[in-house]
């Protein structure tokens, strides 16, 4: 896998920002142009993957989830796009702190925990610019607030987020799980859910916690891949 060098990363960020302003310039029937703000949208996530490759696939597995509670609570087409493209871009923020942020997976001290939690307002702030992602860059930008109103940036708490913002961090946070020693896809799952509910009400909106759980419930046999596609 090719991964950008220091001397990289800021061209390869500028390179993100000409592949959506082109996305922004399109003029198609809405239908069509939604499709196809998919699928170059995807090839924007696998850029992202390239610049962070610790988590390569994190953005494309997120939005499955993301899509499969949106469907199940019942989200117009138009949001669950949008739902689409912010699970999808929705770490693209980390591309904006200092280098060593963006590889850092280990403790941080109290000013490096600070600059990371800037990285929903910071991604808000480089896709805001584009039109197409009008709604998707408020997902991301408070994907990181919490239930309880602890949450980063802005403290928002409650209905106060936005549906989708919620949505988004119930799947960011079950893709992210890591659960060591555990190779089984549905005992991984499992986990994952149990340390979601413990969350519920105070990091994440119960609602959605229940929804996955649900959904979980009924595919215990089948994995989430198998489940939805992008």
């Amino acid at each position: 896998m090719r991964v950008y060098t220091p001397d990289k990363v800021e061209p390869a960020v500028l390179s993100i920002q000409g592949m959506l302003r082109k996305i922004d310039h399109l003029y198609l029937p809405h239908t069509s142009r939604r499709d196809l703000e998919s699928i170059l949208v995807r090839q924007v996530s696998k850029e992202l993957d390239l610049l962070l490759p610790w988590q390569a696939g994190h953005g494309q597995q997120t939005a499955v989830i993301a899509l499969w509670i949106g469907e199940a609570a019942h989200l117009d087409a138009v949001t669950l796009h949008q739902l689409k493209l912010a699970a999808l871009l929705h770490d693209v923020g980390l591309l904006m702190l200092p280098l060593h942020l963006q590889s850092e997976r280990g403790s941080l001290d109290p000013e490096s925990y600070v600059a990371i939690q800037n990285h929903p307002r910071l991604g808000a702030t480089l896709l805001e610019p584009f039109s197409f992602l009008r709604d998707a860059t408020i997902m991301i930008a408070h994907h990181h607030e919490r239930w309880d109103g602890s949450g980063y940036p802005y403290g928002l708490r409650g209905e106060f987020i936005p549906v989708g913002a919620r949505i988004l961090a119930v799947a960011d946070a079950f893709d992210a799980i890591d659960i060591p020693g555990v190779d089984d896809r549905g005992l991984r799952d499992h986990i994952a859910l149990r340390i979601l509910r413990v969350a519920s009400a105070t990091q994440f909106d119960p609602f959605v916690v229940s929804l996955l759980g649900e959904l979980l419930g009924k595919m215990e046999t089948t994995g989430l891949n198998e489940t939805l596609h992008l």
